[in-house]
């Protein structure tokens, strides 16, 4: 089997990410400076042989003992509330890190994957709706989301490069929403932010309106989807997300009827100037490439994803 090495996997994503590799028979190192990541999400693999946890920043000069098969990329600050908190770890995650890996790869012999993002994709159009990887996206350079989408777009460039100038393999995934236990109470991310209101009683906070649509992907639907794509051929970018798409009101009043809150809905501004107004992938390429498509309904996916926040929040009172 192989050893693949993981950056940022104490994250959400990182950490189920190692589950289905040891799952696979694989060997892990995780490269996490925890500054997003928690210890707890990879509590349950203390004992495990084919893990270990290296703690130190991606950007930093990596060793690691014997042959490396593969290196997966996931190391960011990914909420809306790290962008203004820590905009600079952002851009170093998509720029330097993702340097500092690819060339770690490269002198490896190993295949690389980037994690990387439907907001490449910016605030589209109309008429790139859904969006497909051959959308080059509308981004604004200079807005308060710049620092990470930006920091992605970049990566992708130069994980492309690397691909077309050293012949090194590599593959690129662009997530769209993704939810699922392990999530941080308090990262800011509308699922969580509304799950939370909810299991407290406060009523839930809506962006604008609430009219931006959103598609919503189980996190081990998408872990599957990204880990097909590792072993898979396609050396360009693919999007792994669930296509059903719906306003975000209507996503605060399906977890108000799964929690049994009675909590209002009151609408406060837009965080960002640049807050995408829809979002949802086309997914033609991963079922065709991939032979892959989410299975888990938003309404057990969230049933997990409630029952572990409403534990999370019984621990800290």
């Amino acid at each position: 089997m192989a050893h693949i090495v993981l950056t940022g996997g104490a994250g959400f994503l990182g950490s189920h990410m190692c589950d289905r590799l040891l799952a696979e028979n694989h060997t892990v190192t995780v490269v996490d400076n925890l500054s997003t990541g928690r210890p707890v999400n990879l509590e349950h693999l203390a004992g495990e042989s084919r893990f270990t946890l290296i703690q130190q920043d991606a950007c930093a000069p990596l060793e690691v003992d014997g042959p490396v098969d593969y290196v997966m990329h996931l190391a960011s600050p990914a909420s809306p509330p790290d962008f203004a908190r820590i905009p600079f770890e952002c851009l170093r995650a998509g720029s330097f890190a993702t340097h500092n890996m690819l060339e770690f790869a490269l002198n490896r012999g190993a295949r690389f994957l980037l994690a990387s993002t439907s907001e490449i994709y910016g605030d589209p159009p109309a008429e790139f709706h859904p969006q497909t990887e051959a959308y080059a996206g509308n981004v604004s350079p200079i807005g308060r989301r710049s620092v990470y989408d930006e920091a992605k777009r970049y990566a992708e460039t130069v994980t492309m490069t690397y691909q077309r100038e050293c012949g090194l393999e590599t593959r690129i995934v662009r997530i769209f929403n993704t939810y699922g236990p392990r999530m941080r109470p308090d990262d800011g991310r509308v699922v969580t932010n509304f799950i939370c209101q909810a299991l407290r009683g406060e009523p839930l906070t809506l962006y604008g309106e609430g009219k931006q649509t959103r598609s919503f992907c189980y996190v081990t639907d998408l872990v599957d989807g990204i880990y097909r794509l590792l072993l898979s051929d396609e050396p360009e970018p693919v999007n792994i997300g669930n296509p059903f798409e719906f306003t975000v009101r209507t996503l605060a009043e399906k977890i108000l009827e799964l929690t049994g809150g009675a909590s209002e809905l009151v609408t406060v501004p837009l965080p960002f100037e640049d807050d995408p107004k829809q979002r949802k992938p086309d997914i033609s390429k991963a079922r065709h490439v991939l032979g892959w498509e989410p299975k888990v309904s938003i309404d057990e996916g969230l049933g997990y994803t409630i029952d572990y926040l409403r534990d999370q929040i019984l621990q800290t009172q």
